[in-house]
């Protein structure tokens, strides 16, 4: 909470109107008992710093008129729209677990602002009406769907592309690996699930899923584990392989799987040992010389900070959801780059909800070699929006059209229900 109210005593510091750190109104930062003479950027943290100038592109404000959230079938997308008439429109997931959340809390403190703040109103949203206290994946979804869904809308007012909004594109397509498995396959069928997915996608690398979920060392199948690394090593050549245990082992079976993971050179043992238990994380990845990968539940920025400084991992894996959008994980990557670690996001969406994905990648500059993505069989090929994205030789280009680049149907979205919040 206070160190939301230090980034705001930041950008009053020096703020002129033409320059990029004037992401804030003065009223609302008076309104809450700031004051020029208390700024002193020196004392904020770097994690807090902005990262986009979105200022630079508009010479005046977009208006946020309504934020809503629609219903079709069993897709939820919000949107949202300015006085000047954009509209912005992103596929969510999950977000109905957060409706209330979404509506009573969120929501309000968008409507009326002016999205080139969007760095500003981010921050400030936690600390609002004790926010804070919501802290996670319930409360930082619903930013992060108004957050991409203004994205959204920015580009689309100016006609350009929300990779340029985020600095610009720095890749044209991202390599993929692919991921998705629940556990509920044998070995075996797992195994033959990813060698018909290198198939028919070209990709170059693949994620299993061993243990057994936060199982306290017990695997999801008597053995299940140890037949899937027997497997990948005589079913794929030339494939890079990655592991992930979702929080399966305490520090010392972690150790030991790891180290047969770092014999087949597979490329990162990913959270090893559950999510909150930070020290045995920090106790694997000090054991191996294989990279340990980790952050996908976490939503603290000072804790990334904290984390990055101990290694308690080689890989950063905030989700681009749960942890707020996307500037919390450009913050997120600002932070790995000076480590001078990769960040590679955890990823469950496909189609397009996974649209956030391919622009981040494209506009990060230390993102790592592979993007997750879910692909456990030949993708269906949607109507209702364009374009569809196919993982082509291992790769999907990213969108260039203006916002996020998608193409929704009119006749689709004006089936859609509005949900009451």
């Amino acid at each position: 909470m206070f160190a939301d109210r230090n980034f705001a005593r930041y950008i009053l510091k020096g703020m002129n109107r033409r320059n990029f750190l004037q992401t804030a109104s003065a009223a609302s930062l008076f309104g809450s008992g700031l004051h020029a003479a208390d700024v002193d950027p020196a004392k904020i943290a770097a994690y807090q710093k902005p990262v986009f100038n979105l200022h630079k592109f508009f010479s005046s404000p977009v208006k946020i008129s309504s934020i809503e959230l629609l219903q079709r079938n069993k897709d939820y997308f919000l949107r949202t729209r300015s006085t000047d008439g954009a509209e912005g429109l992103v596929l969510t997931k999950g977000v109905e677990d957060f409706t209330g959340i979404l509506g009573n809390r969120v929501i309000p403190h968008f409507l009326g602002k002016d999205a080139r703040d969007l760095e500003h109103l981010v921050d400030e949203v936690y600390a609002t009406n004790s926010n804070y206290k919501l802290a996670g994946q319930a409360f930082w979804c619903p930013v992060a769907y108004i957050e991409q869904s203004l994205f959204d809308l920015m580009g689309k007012t100016l006609k350009k592309s929300a990779s340029e909004l985020m600095g610009g594109a720095l890749r044209k397509e991202i390599p993929v690996y692919l991921s998705g498995s629940d556990r509920k396959l044998s070995a075996d069928d797992e195994v033959d699930v990813y060698v018909r997915g290198v198939e028919e996608t070209g990709a170059k690398a693949v994620k299993f899923k061993i243990g057994g979920r936060m199982s306290d060392n017990h695997d999801a199948m008597p053995g299940r584990t140890d037949r899937i690394l027997e497997l990948s090593q005589k079913r794929f050549k030339n494939i890079t392989l990655m592991a992930d245990a979702n929080g399966s082992y305490d520090a010392k079976n972690a150790i030991e799987i790891g180290k047969r993971l770092q014999e087949m050179k597979y490329l990162w043992f990913e959270e090893p040992c559950p999510w909150e238990e930070k020290s045995e994380t920090k106790r694997v990845a000090d054991a191996l010389d294989m990279k340990v990968a980790f952050g996908e539940q976490d939503s603290s920025l000072w804790l990334f900070q904290w984390m990055i400084d101990n290694k308690v991992m080689d890989v950063v894996q905030p989700d681009l959801n749960y942890n707020g959008g996307f500037i919390r994980a450009a913050r997120v990557a600002r932070m790995a780059r000076k480590a001078n670690m990769w960040i590679c996001p955890h990823n469950t969406q496909t189609g397009a909800a996974s649209v956030n994905i391919l622009h981040f990648a494209a506009t990060t500059p230390n993102i790592g070699p592979y993007m997750e993505y879910v692909h456990r069989g030949p993708e269906k090929k949607e109507s209702w929006y364009s374009p569809n994205f196919e993982i082509r030789n291992g790769v999907i280009p990213v969108p260039t059209g203006p916002g996020l680049g998608l193409e929704f149907d009119p006749d689709f979205v004006k089936k859609a229900t509005l949900v009451k919040l």
